[in-house]
């Protein structure tokens, strides 16, 4: 695969990640994330996080039944090899406040991913809320 088919592909695969958390979609979140997966984000106040019992907790929380949308802004890949990517980007979620009014909330995202027994997994994430 030439190395813009695998950047679309990785951006493809990396924005079903999102619609997937995005919907509480469990099942197509672990199958995209490694379950050795390490994060940095502000839901862990500093500390890394290992593993998926951590993110487990908020797909387990009741879902809204508001519309939400994911946007990926200038999504850049920068390939490490044949089986390692770093994909980082802006990310824009999109839904209603509780008077029903629309709401953007931005952070800076970066996903490390690896291909796993031939498979694209996200190995790590790091989040920052400005």
């Amino acid at each position: 695969m030439s190395p813009n088919n695998v950047e679309t592909e990785l951006i493809e695969l990396n924005q079903k990640l999102l619609n997937g958390i995005a919907a509480g979609n469990y099942e197509l979140y672990e199958s995209l994330i490694d379950a050795s997966i390490t994060c940095f984000e502000p839901e862990a106040v500093g500390h890394l996080v290992e593993g998926h019992e951590f993110h487990k907790y908020y797909f387990d929380l009741p879902t809204s039944s508001n519309p939400v949308n994911t946007t990926m802004v200038r999504p850049h890949v920068r390939l490490l090899g044949e089986d390692a990517a770093v994909v980082c980007y802006a990310r824009l979620t999109q839904t209603l406040d509780e008077d029903g009014a629309p709401t953007t909330a931005f952070c800076e995202e970066t996903r490390v991913w690896q291909k796993v027994a031939g498979l694209w997994k996200n190995v790590h994430v790091h989040r920052s809320v400005n």
